[in-house]
């Protein structure tokens, strides 16, 4: 059965030292299925306007993802611009227009609802609740969040976090969430919560992924340059749970390959504006990645073969 995941589907504007561009496909539910797709099918579940383009909707069903239930609506897509100054940590975001999904109330089809697995893409916490509400006793249901939400509706955020397996977020949001300054305590008392994994990504300082088996770091792909930071995040956590499903299991000797699996991926996001580089990459270039990874910091992981 695919994963299932909830989020937004739309257009960025995007300006960083590299260059600009504009209205390039993108939404968190977009990258998390991108992601996940070269592991294991993925379920989308979101809106958008008339203005979504068909090329569009056709690039993401040639890369796995079901896109029966991704709903049409008068009106524009979800639409974000943004701007990065040197570096990831600073950004600015321009102008967030929700356009469709401003009011949009997700309904799972009948076999979404029996999902085994599902990914709550930045999702409100009443929106969470309504899609969890909705669903049969899921194996595992991660999430991911943003600022936003955390400082409008922290306490809620919290409570929520009694229904997570995993949750996925950056530095700054663990901070934020957690009202701590330091990362390791930050981390210790969110998985305190109820998840059983909290991975903390942290750009090109790598992540830091906790369980109740300890804290276990990972450094980042050496890039020289990122190109687009956008989409990195919902990448890390599309290939992280795909590599976990593909596995069958969560558990530490799994948890770590996919942590890997999932910084090879998000490394390979950044390389260009979008999601461009996602929807040209291979998995050869994939798994290459990954050997070069594992010799770069001398690790010895499981590698899982694509069929």
């Amino acid at each position: 059965m695919s994963i299932v995941v909830v989020g937004t589907v739309g257009y960025d504007t995007i300006e960083s030292p590299a260059g600009s561009r504009h209205n390039v496909l993108g939404g968190s539910a977009t990258y998390f299925a991108l992601g996940a797709g070269f592991f294991w099918p993925v379920s989308l579940v979101s809106v958008v306007g008339r203005d979504f383009s068909s090329d569009h909707r056709q690039w993401l069903a040639e890369r796995n993802v079901d896109l029966r239930n991704l709903e049409v609506r008068e009106g524009p897509s979800f639409r974000w611009r943004v701007r990065y100054e040197a570096t990831a940590a600073r950004r600015q975001t321009l102008a967030l227009e929700p356009g469709v999904f401003a009011d949009y109330q997700p309904r799972l089809l009948p076999d979404q609802c029996r999902a085994d697995h599902l990914f709550l893409a930045g999702l409100a916490p009443a929106m969470q609740a309504s899609v969890l509400s909705q669903t049969h006793s899921p194996r595992i249901v991660a999430a991911g969040t943003i600022a936003h939400w955390i400082v409008d509706f922290r306490a809620e955020l919290l409570r929520a976090l009694a229904d997570l397996n995993l949750l996925f977020l950056n530095e700054e949001e663990a901070l934020l969430l957690a009202d701590d300054s330091s990362l390791l305590r930050a981390g210790r008392a969110l998985l305190s919560r109820g998840p059983q994994v909290v991975v903390i990504t942290r750009g090109e300082h790598g992540l830091w992924q906790f369980s109740p088996d300890g804290v276990f770091v990972a450094p980042a792909w050496p890039l020289e340059q990122s190109v687009d930071p956008t989409g990195a995040g919902d990448t890390f956590a599309g290939a992280y749970v795909g590599y976990l499903v593909r596995q069958g299991k969560l558990a530490p000797a799994i948890c770590r390959p996919a942590a890997i699996y999932a910084s090879v991926l998000a490394s390979f996001a950044v390389e260009a504006f979008g999601c461009e580089r996602l929807l040209s990459l291979t998995w050869q270039e994939i798994d290459q990645r990954y050997r070069d990874y594992l010799a770069l910091t001398d690790q010895h992981r499981p590698r899982w073969t694509s069929p």
